[in-house]
C-alpha cells in the first residue's frame, strides 16, 4: 500500500493528545482514521447515487428547476 500525507485542522486539544501518544497508539489512530475514511467514501458514494436517483425520478415526474425554486421560496 502506498502511503501519502493529508493536512487537517484538530482542535489543540486533541493535536496534543496525539502528538503526546506513545508510537503505538497514533498508529491505531492513522488506522482507524484510514478505515474510517474509506467508509466515508463509500457512504457519500452511495449517498450521491441516491440523490441522483431522487432528481431523476423528479424530473421524470415534471419537476423543472423552476418549479423546485418557486416550491422553496414559498417556505
Amino acid at each position: 500500500m502506498t502511503l501519502a500525507t493529508i493536512e487537517i485542522e484538530i482542535d489543540e486539544r486533541a493535536a496534543k493528545a496525539f502528538a503526546d501518544a506513545p508510537v503505538d497508539a497514533r498508529e491505531k489512530v492513522r488506522t482507524l482514521f484510514n478505515v474510517w475514511l474509506r467508509e466515508f467514501e463509500s457512504s457519500t458514494a452511495d449517498m450521491n447515487r441516491l440523490m441522483d436517483q431522487i432528481s431523476d425520478e423528479a424530473t421524470s415526474r415534471g419537476l423543472t428547476p423552476e418549479i423546485l425554486e418557486t416550491l422553496l421560496e414559498d417556505e
